[in-house]
């Protein structure tokens, strides 16, 4: 327990100094927006020069005060850390001064890596970075999105309305940012290594889970089925593998059975240990 307490706590500092730096040190200056709360921060700070980590805290402590009751007590203590955490880091790089970048298309890659990263950890660690992030986890917990798709939902409609203050062409440049922060906070929530599960209708079932035991040496799952328009029993067979072996095993398959029925479906989230992607028969 206390060395996950400890492990949660660095990703929540390390996760909010990623933050920070990815806003004050290449948002900023160069005069991108960002999307939810963070977003209508910089925003003031264009217009009116308002700290930007003075008013994240006041807007998110706002937002927890709504939405604390949709969390269980570690999420919303992680949250309230993090909030603190990611105000005090912004307080404090935004004292440093850094000149614009030449290159705004590059800026704004350098953005997304460093505020997805940071946002990431702070996600895996268990809390959220308030704002947005508290909208993406209740879209999560009742429509499935990913913390990712929540957050650029949420957060292009942000951008579009601070298209009157930075303009066009900026406002361009934050959605690639953006985009490419969600893709990160994914990655690291989900795993670096994305799963597939694939379902099999073959008329030569044996011959095709003798060849991906033998050859992918991976277990599989057998499921009993029927035809709906013949009524004649069919064997369906199930497994989970990373995208890299997708290849291989198509291949496989096509060279048993032409015909086969073979159906390929992203796989967000695996819980027990049975299951888990890749697993070799020992």
């Amino acid at each position: 327990m206390t060395k996950r307490i400890i492990r949660d706590a660095l990703l929540l500092i390390l996760g909010s100094l990623l933050f920070a730096i990815g806003i004050n040190y290449f948002s900023i200056p160069n005069r991108l927006s960002e999307g939810g709360i963070i977003g209508i921060t910089v925003v003031t700070y264009y217009l009116f020069e308002w700290s930007p980590g003075l008013v994240n805290f006041i807007l998110n402590g706002i937002l927890m005060v709504i939405g604390y009751r949709y969390f269980d007590k570690k999420t919303t203590l992680y949250t309230l850390i993090s909030i603190v955490l990611t105000s005090a880091f912004l307080r404090l790089t935004e004292m440093l001064e850094v000149e614009p970048h030449p290159d705004t298309l590059l800026a704004a890659l350098f953005a997304g890596v460093f505020v997805g990263i940071g946002l990431g950890l702070i996600f895996r660690s268990g809390g959220t970075s308030g704002g947005s992030a508290i909208l993406a986890r209740l879209a999560n917990a009742y429509w499935g999105w990913s913390l990712g798709k929540g957050i650029l939902i949420i957060d292009i409609i942000v951008i579009l309305g601070s298209v009157f203050i930075i303009g066009q062409e900026k406002a361009m440049y934050t959605l690639i940012a953006v985009y490419v922060g969600a893709k990160i906070i994914d990655v690291i929530v989900e795993g670096m290594n994305e799963r597939v599960a694939v379902l099999i209708i073959s008329n030569h079932p044996g011959e095709v889970l003798e060849r991906i035991t033998t050859v992918m040496s991976r277990g599989l799952t057998v499921l009993e089925g029927r035809g709906g328009y013949t009524g004649s029993s069919k064997e369906l067979l199930y497994i989970v593998i990373s995208k890299q072996e997708v290849v291989q095993l198509k291949n496989m398959i096509n060279d048993i059975d032409e015909n086969a029925y073979v159906t390929i479906h992203n796989v967000h989230e695996l819980i027990g240990t049975g299951y888990k992607a890749g697993q070799r028969l020992r």
